[in-house]
């Protein structure tokens, strides 16, 4: 790789001053993607958007980026909407590393006011011209955020200075360094993302048929540990001993604890159970706990490996569409109370994630759609090309055709992944995205007692309710709602709970972790592609939308 840091944010978010200070310290060239356009166009940048409008710009941003591309040991600064074109920023990946400038609209409003939103007599981005600027910045960050949260490294400006900014970045430059001699293990073709977190990276591999090369995954990605605790469900014991084959076979022992099949069993008892069992073989903090299973058993076996000994190793298998989607990914552990889901938990990242997608042509079809529920979540929420996808693939995803089954689950799983990077605790309002359908849903899963929905089927219901609450809210289209509705219907997901207790439905939702005070923080659609957070959906309307879901 290259000597490039390309340095990419809204506009506001100090990308030249900052940039140029790196590049001071570093002794490199500093490059202005934006002073190239304005020197080939031989214009303003605010004349090229008048004159020949923002296609042209948007070429003439490409070609300059192309043209710095070809040089080393530099810090380019990158026009605020680049990263919007995905040949723009393969390109910046291949010839460096992105690292993103963050902050808030409100600070990004409050510095460009600074400059009265001028520089040098011209506009700083002619995109921000409106007539309520702040709502236009909110407006356009929204539409742009997943693309910086592809970023190898953010930095969160709002309280740094320019200085104590431009060390931020070179340490994020040092540890991406770092992170390359370890991540050349883990190449190849099954590589789908890299989850990038606090207690260490960690990749997730989705492939065809590696459930055999467990073992040597387990060598290559950690210090091999003497022995290795496998946690399964009774459906499951058969890939179970698949995986205690291809450890042994790399030298590494390995026992299996069986537990009940179903979410009535994620419980403090089954932990406690297993506690007595860890404790019986005399478990220690350098061996491993492997989850080979769904979400059940992902969220029990992570949740008792952050807890047993205060946290040992641990590594998630998953073997349900659903569990490979959604719970494998980004250390959610947790069990659940009678009171509700997940109530009592920890975040604890596994070492890896390894999904074998050939172990998905056992399960129901049920199970199935349960899983692609999430999937179809995620293109709802940030990548209205995947929801295409899902469109357009129907058939051959939902028979598992190996190559675009395949395809489809590592495009979705990297979608979290990135989101997971940027947020791993859903501290930033980014990771709680995620959550689109699950109010309603868990909430649903709660009130049924967890033994009527899967966790997907419930997640479809919920989404379906997200999405009358946009509609009536004017975030959505009809048109909007329907292609939702038919995408879900064409993967034989339910639209509606039938004849459910909506007063306990109401109950679960006041237990949901994403309520704050007495307000819930419903994620809803802003359009296809494009999910918020809003605090301020009426009462009356959840209950109109909760009894429409009971018809």
């Amino acid at each position: 790789m290259k000597s490039n840091i390309f340095i990419t944010g809204f506009s506001g978010s100090g990308k030249t001053t900052i940039g140029q200070v790196v590049a001071r310290r570093l002794g490199w060239r500093f490059v202005d993607i934006d002073v190239d356009i304005v020197r080939v166009a031989g214009k303003p940048i605010s004349a090229i958007f008048e004159h020949e409008g923002e296609p042209r710009f948007r070429q003439l941003e490409s070609e300059c980026l192309a043209a710095a591309c070809e040089g080393d040991q530099q810090v380019v600064s990158t026009g605020g909407g680049i990263v919007m074109d995905e040949r723009n920023r393969k390109l910046m990946e291949r010839n460096g590393a992105i690292i993103c400038l963050e902050a808030r609209p409100e600070t990004i409003y409050e510095r460009l006011q600074g400059r009265g939103m001028q520089r040098s007599g011209a506009v700083v981005r002619p995109m921000l011209e409106a007539s309520d600027p702040l709502a236009r910045i909110r407006s356009l960050k929204t539409e742009r955020q997943f693309n910086y949260t592809l970023a190898r490294w953010t930095v969160h400006t709002d309280s740094l200075t320019h200085a104590q900014a431009a060390e931020e970045v070179m340490r994020g430059w040092n540890i991406i360094n770092e992170q390359a001699k370890t991540e050349s293990n883990w190449e190849g073709d099954d590589l789908a993302a890299i989850v990038r977190t606090s207690s260490g990276d960690y990749p997730l591999w989705v492939g065809w048929g590696i459930m055999d090369e467990l073992g040597e995954r387990v060598k290559q990605t950690m210090q091999p540990p003497s022995v290795a605790y496998i946690i399964t469900d009774e459906g499951i014991y058969g890939q179970a001993r698949r995986a205690q084959s291809s450890l042994e076979i790399a030298g590494i022992p390995a026992h299996i604890f069986i537990m009940p099949s179903g979410e009535q069993n994620k419980t403090l008892e089954t932990v406690q159970l297993i506690y007595k069992w860890l404790a019986a073989r005399k478990a220690e903090r350098g061996h491993l706990v492997l989850a080979v299973g769904g979400g059940v058993v992902g969220d029990l076996a992570g949740f008792v490996a952050a807890t047993y000994l205060r946290g040992i190793p641990f590594a998630q298998v998953p073997t349900s569409l659903l569990a490979m989607m959604d719970a494998s990914i980004g250390g959610k552990t947790a069990v659940d109370l009678p009171e509700g889901k997940n109530l009592v938990g920890a975040f604890y990242q596994p070492k890896f994630v390894l999904s074998d997608v050939q172990a998905l042509r056992n399960l129901p079809q049920r199970q199935l759609a349960s899983g692609w529920a999430e999937a179809i979540k995620h293109g709802l929420i940030l990548d209205e090309e995947l929801l295409a996808t899902f469109e357009r693939q129907r058939e051959p995803a939902q028979a598992l055709e190996r190559d675009i089954a395949t395809d489809i689950i590592r495009r979705s799983v990297a979608i979290k992944a990135n989101i997971v990077s940027q947020d791993e605790k859903e501290t930033l309002g980014i990771r709680v995205l995620l959550n689109y359908g699950h109010t309603i849903g868990h909430a649903i899963e709660a009130a049924t007692g967890y033994g009527t929905f899967l966790h997907g089927e419930a997640v479809s219901v919920g989404m379906m309710g997200a999405a009358y609450i946009g509609e009536a809210m004017g975030m959505m289209t009809p048109d909007m709602v329907e292609r939702q509705r038919a995408v879900l219907e064409s993967f034989d997901l339910p639209l509606s709970c039938g004849d459910v207790d909506i007063d306990a439905i109401s109950e679960a939702m006041r237990s949901d972790k994403k309520t704050s005070g007495k307000a819930i923080r419903w994620v809803l659609l802003d359009g296809i592609g494009n999910a918020v957070t809003r605090n301020d959906v009426p009462a009356e309307l959840v209950q109109q939308t909760l009894r429409r879901l009971a018809q």
